[in-house]
């Protein structure tokens, strides 16, 4: 239901009654807000139920009501000024997924109930009596609220703030490298906690002292145990600790991506572009009637989809994906192709998964450019991709900011930006306690690799903006090693270029994706 009235007279009117009690409850017991006069001069903000069915792991479906302000009526400096809130990076999650298959550890979920809802609110802020729930002879009073509610800006930050402040009090170290993740070292153990919103995943190999944590999250927040973790924002963790194996999936996205676009019953492809694809500005709608066909067409929606596939388990389609997205603002007929033939693509490979597996634990990284790949600026394409025990735990497919005078040139810029995704993780992995030393990082290009070791070169790079040489130093101190790959066994190709079938395959199984 959209609204109130139709969610009360509606077929299943109880549940969502229920569920609105439920929320209401939850609010009352937190001390969210009190009643009281409207002070002259101020402006009470209004509300609305927001209704969901969501469907747990095993199925079940859940019904769900939120009490949402409408924050849009907030204004800055009066009813917010700070409002920005960290999340976990996908790269993160990869990475403490990759240390738990590795290591065999534990991995238990928890959801936080009404996590906004503990935020502590800086300004005095009011909101009209909830619809359904307004206290009877009290009418005409308002809710002065005390704590941080769902639609209001500040309320993501609010909610960060109290989160961190129990996590630093409870001995936990903040990464440096990602905010959302927190580590508490023990004399022969240690707990990783990462945080999205109010979802969060708990790993460690001492079952006792996840679960003390357990207990301290739930004796400070209202908690609810998933136990141990089967899915994390729409993607399924799937284990076998005997085999030691963990696998990272989207078939049920991509299947509801599928029904949601129509490309059900439509024909499998093979790779995520046809070779026979040069896409460009050119191909874009001219006249009125072009433009107006298109605009009935959910063209940025599905590209939208698409990316958040990408971004999460699919490094397979980043170069697809950042094709189609180039057009977001006037796509043509021949774009929208290209999106449905990536969907197509998807259909004939929803079940393929990133597989960690146990034992090895080794930092790699490949890095591959393709020179003027973009047909309107010509600019070149870098593409690199990072693997833990052999599977790919980051990723990037991107146009380079300026146009490269060479196959040499778009190569080393490629390196340079692969050289500081690698410090990143390098770092972050030390945080963990899982230091890496002089990490190889793969080109096929032996002229860039030549040019990043030796600067002799003069004429070939004196045009290069300085920050691409940043590969030089970390060479020269020894925090990575370049080293050749054969073209044929990169896995990056596929993150610059439109490979053949054969290729494709190559490359998914080198990063570490099965099904």
């Amino acid at each position: 239901p959209e609204y109130f009235d139709e969610a009360i007279q509606g077929n299943d009117s109880v549940k969502w009654e229920l569920a609105m009690k439920d929320e209401m409850t939850s609010l009352q017991k937190n001390g969210t807000w009190s009643l009281t006069e409207l002070p002259e001069g101020k402006m009470a903000l209004q509300n609305k139920w927001v209704y969901r069915l969501k469907e747990e792991s095993d199925g079940r479906k859940r019904y769900k009501a939120r009490l949402v302000v409408k924050g849009f009526q907030q204004k800055p400096g009066i009813d917010f000024t700070e409002i920005f809130s960290p999340v976990v990076k996908m790269t993160t999650i990869r990475v403490i997924l990759s240390i738990v298959a590795a290591e065999n550890l534990h991995l238990e979920q928890l959801d936080v109930k009404t996590a906004f809802l503990h935020g502590d609110l800086d300004e005095d802020i009011y909101m009209t009596q909830p619809e359904g729930f307004k206290v009877s002879g009290k009418e005409n009073l308002v809710c002065k609220l005390h704590k941080s509610l769902y639609g209001l800006k500040q309320a993501p930050r609010q909610w960060y703030k109290k989160f961190n402040e129990f996590m630093q009090n409870s001995g936990f170290s903040r990464c440096d490298m990602d905010h959302c993740c927190y580590v508490k070292k023990y004399v022969n153990s240690y707990i990783i906690l990462a945080l999205y919103v109010d979802d969060m995943l708990i790993a460690g190999p001492n079952m006792t002292e996840i679960n003390r944590l357990k207990q301290q999250l739930t004796d400070h927040f209202e908690m609810k145990d998933l136990g141990p973790a089967k899915q994390i924002l729409g993607m399924r963790i799937s284990r076998n600790r005997l085999e030691g194996v963990l696998k990272l999936s989207q078939e049920k996205y991509i299947e509801k991506l599928l029904d949601r676009f129509n490309v059900g019953d439509a024909k499998i492809r093979n790779t995520p572009l046809g070779t026979h694809m040069k896409l460009s500005k050119k191909q874009s709608p001219e006249t009125v009637e072009e433009k107006d066909h298109m605009s009935r067409v959910p063209y940025a929606s599905a590209v939208g989809s698409l990316m958040y596939a990408m971004v999460c388990t699919r490094p397979d389609i980043a170069h697809a994906v950042g094709v189609v997205s180039r057009f977001l603002s006037n796509p043509g007929k021949k774009h929208w192709e290209g999106v449905k033939w990536i969907l197509r693509y998807l259909k004939g490979t929803s079940g393929i998964n990133l597989l960690f597996k146990r034992g090895n634990f080794t930092l790699q990284g490949f890095s591959d450019a393709d020179l003027g790949g973009d047909l309107d600026t010509r600019k070149s394409t870098t593409g690199y991709i990072f693997t833990l025990g052999r599977t790919a735990v980051s990723w990037k497919s991107k146009l380079q900011n300026r146009v490269a005078l060479s196959t040499t040139e778009a190569e080393y810029i490629a390196i340079s930006e692969a050289a500081k995704e690698m410090i990143w993780l390098k770092n972050f992995l030390s945080e963990l306690g899982k230091e890496q030393k002089n990490a190889p990082l793969f080109s096929d290009s032996q002229s860039a690799i030549c040019l990043a070791k030796n600067p002799v070169f003069h004429s070939r790079c004196k045009h290069i903006q300085l920050r691409y040489h940043f590969i030089r130093e970390l060479i020269n101190d020894e925090e990575l090693s370049l080293l050749k790959i054969s073209g044929s066994e990169n896995p990056a190709d596929m993150l610059t270029k439109t490979v053949t079938t054969d290729k494709l395959r190559l490359c998914i199984t080198s990063a570490g994706l099965q099904g």
